[in-house]
């Protein structure tokens, strides 16, 4: 979760003054705000998240210690395949999350029948994705849904109507599922080339290889 803080500065002859800091990384939030408290010069700080909730600096500490052994920090690529020959569909998804102080990578792909476009294969491809979160564990948290399709993106996003009736019901079932885990999506739209694990695996799953695997990364997610 990122989090920008915002606090007021007193100086020694009680002056006052009103500061705001960009977003960043709670756990980095956290730092700062702990150095600040010890020069004795802050009358208040509080803690704002993207979707401008408040947080006090108990509560922060609390969420940054509850999710410690749970996961977190997730990042979702998503892609679907189509084959307008076979009408059969493959779909792909790669998860990023940390926990328990490790980074991890949670790599999923299947075949899909029954779907009639390149689009809904990537809708079906995002639901694939939820329901590989579901499984690890993840809800109430911001996670951030990264792929390659304008249609998807912005849709959900809300920039773009859904028009198309097969669509329309991908995007309630994907809606749904949100709310049941309590996600707070963030979407981004990338170039195709900067999409290529998830592709893969999607290309692999029209192949008739299917994947599930997790393992453990190094460096920053």
């Amino acid at each position: 979760m990122n989090v920008r803080i915002e606090w007021i500065y007193r100086t020694s002859k009680g002056a006052e003054t009103f500061f705001h800091s960009e977003e960043m990384p709670a756990a980095q939030v956290l730092l700062f705000a702990e150095d600040m408290g010890r020069t004795g010069r802050v009358k208040s700080i509080v803690f704002i998240d993207r979707f401008d909730s408040k947080w006090s600096l108990k509560e922060l500490k609390g969420y940054l210690k509850g999710i410690e052994t749970e996961p977190h920090n997730v990042k979702v690529y998503f892609d679907g395949g189509f084959d307008r020959a076979t009408f059969s569909s493959g779909l792909g998804c790669v998860i990023y999350y940390e926990q328990s102080g490790k980074s991890y990578r949670l790599r999923r792909n299947a075949p899909a029948v029954a779907l009639t476009s390149n689009n809904e294969a990537e809708y079906a491809a995002f639901y694939l994705s939820l329901q590989e979160l579901e499984l690890l564990g993840v809800h109430h948290l911001p996670v951030q849904f990264i792929g390659d399709s304008q249609v998807v993106i912005n849709h959900l996003r809300e920039d773009w109507p859904v028009i198309e009736k097969g669509l329309s019901n991908w995007a309630d079932r994907i809606e749904q599922k949100m709310k049941e885990l309590g996600l707070q999506p963030e979407y981004n739209l990338i170039p195709r080339k900067l999409n290529n694990e998830a592709d893969r695996l999607a290309t692999q799953a029209l192949n008739g290889i299917e994947i599930t695997a997790v393992s453990e990364v190094s460096g920053d997610l």
